[in-house]
């Protein structure tokens, strides 16, 4: 049983080329690059998703700071800092 399946995709000649490239600098496949570069993508975007959800959660609880307080807040931080440097 394999632990991977065969998916198609479209890609500019320009892409293709330089994926080439890339594949024979780092002595792997295509295919490898290909799937490793769509799981970091996948990752990532799950990801923002996952925040964005976390977000309009805390919006539904009422757990959320007012524009005002929350940039009083960042520029005692960034006073802060610049008094140390």
């Amino acid at each position: 049983m394999s632990d991977s399946t065969t998916m198609t995709i479209r890609l500019p000649p320009a892409l293709k080329d330089r994926l080439a490239r890339l594949a024979k600098s780092t002595r792997r496949s295509n295919s490898y690059l290909a799937g490793e570069a769509v799981a970091e993508y996948v990752d990532r975007e799950l990801q923002v998703i996952e925040g964005i959800r976390r977000g309009l959660d805390d919006v539904a609880a009422g757990r959320v700071v007012a524009h005002d307080a929350a940039m009083d807040e960042i520029d005692a931080v960034i006073e802060a800092a610049v008094r140390k440097t």
